[in-house]
């Protein structure tokens, strides 16, 4: 079970994903410059990511716990479960009917489907 990961949380993940590993200092000061977070927020959330096991932080250097593609899976399918009841036809008929598709995107969806990734 991948645990939750919060919005302001994910943004913080982007620049760690993007970055790591990274010394505490240097996520600090890209979160500053990128978020305009003091290193105090900073720290705030790593630790609180610690606690969690999102992150791990040792000797002052960060690393991830969890990939980007585990917390975005983790979010598609609390969005299923919450929005959707688990359905994923009723998911993409909502998606579908919202989104233009060209040829070329329903020719990548159906790839998808039918042949995983």
């Amino acid at each position: 079970m991948t645990p939750k990961i919060f919005e302001s949380e994910y943004k913080f993940c982007l620049i760690l994903w993007e970055n790591e590993p990274i010394s505490s200092r240097e996520l600090s000061e890209l979160c500053k410059e990128k978020l305009g977070w003091s290193k105090t927020t900073t720290y705030t959330v790593i630790k609180r990511l610690s606690d969690r096991n999102v992150v791990k932080n040792e000797n002052a250097i960060v690393t991830s716990l969890i990939s980007k593609n585990e917390a975005q899976i983790s979010e598609i399918d609390e969005l299923m479960e919450k929005k959707f009841e688990g359905s994923l036809p009723d998911f993409i008929a909502a998606f579908a009917k919202h989104q233009k598709l060209t040829n070329k995107d329903i020719e990548e969806i159906k790839k998808i489907i039918f042949f995983g990734r």
